[in-house]
């Protein structure tokens, strides 16, 4: 049995609002890519098992780290938060905002208002979005190998929330921290996948890299 490394994809598209606008890497996004691939091939770290969603960002993120060709798999994509909260601002008034800080109130009572299936019309149902995950995690498992995920920052949050069994207040705080190209690992320990590594950045950790830790 070996781990799984689920990695959050480089900075997007801070400038964006939709998702379609959202979806590339920035310069410094392929940059933090680069770096984590470097620091993974130091390291002399092997994954035999690639994966990756379907999204542009996560494509881009997971070829400049270097990575084989990925296992593309639209189960392993975030969440259309700008879509859900647009939903929610029209029919609940809640402003969208414009900086980190705002979201620190705005992720969790957007998430709540989903899981508790207050956003009509959402792309798909907090339930869909938890059973997605579970499942693709499932499919990938950790016979053949270590595997690593390029994905994003919202399903990262619900893979840490079914291993830990968060609440959705815990849950959105995951959310809020995890850095772009952050490492988190899971290890089966038992009958379960347990996180043994969370937000992990060792590739951003030098005095004059870490400007490049960044959030959004």
């Amino acid at each position: 049995m070996s781990h799984i490394t689920l990695v959050r994809h480089g900075q997007a598209n801070t400038e964006a609002r939709d998702e379609e606008s959202y979806d590339k890497l920035s310069d410094l996004g392929h940059q933090q890519a680069r770096w984590l691939g470097a620091h993974l091939q130091f390291t002399r770290t092997h994954y035999p098992r690639v994966f990756c969603g379907t999204l542009i960002r996560h494509r881009e993120t997971a070829s400049s780290m270097g990575l084989p060709d990925p296992i593309c798999d639209p189960r392993l994509n975030e969440i259309e938060y700008f879509t859900i909260a647009k939903l929610f601002e029209e029919q609940h008034a809640v402003t969208i905002p414009t900086d980190r800080e705002g979201f620190v109130d705005h992720l969790p009572q957007t998430f709540a208002a989903w899981a508790r299936g207050e956003i009509d019309n959402t792309p798909e149902t907090f339930e869909q979005f938890e059973t997605r995950v579970s499942a693709a995690l499932q499919d990938i498992g950790t016979d053949g190998g270590p595997a690593i995920v390029v994905t994003s920052g919202g399903l990262i949050s619900m893979v840490v929330r079914q291993a830990m069994g968060l609440d959705i207040p815990s849950m959105s705080r995951v959310a809020l921290a995890i850095m772009n190209t952050s490492m988190h690992r899971l290890h089966p320990i038992g009958p379960q996948l347990s996180p043994v590594l969370f937000n992990a950045v060792p590739h951003l950790e030098a005095p004059d890299r870490q400007f490049a830790q960044t959030h959004l």
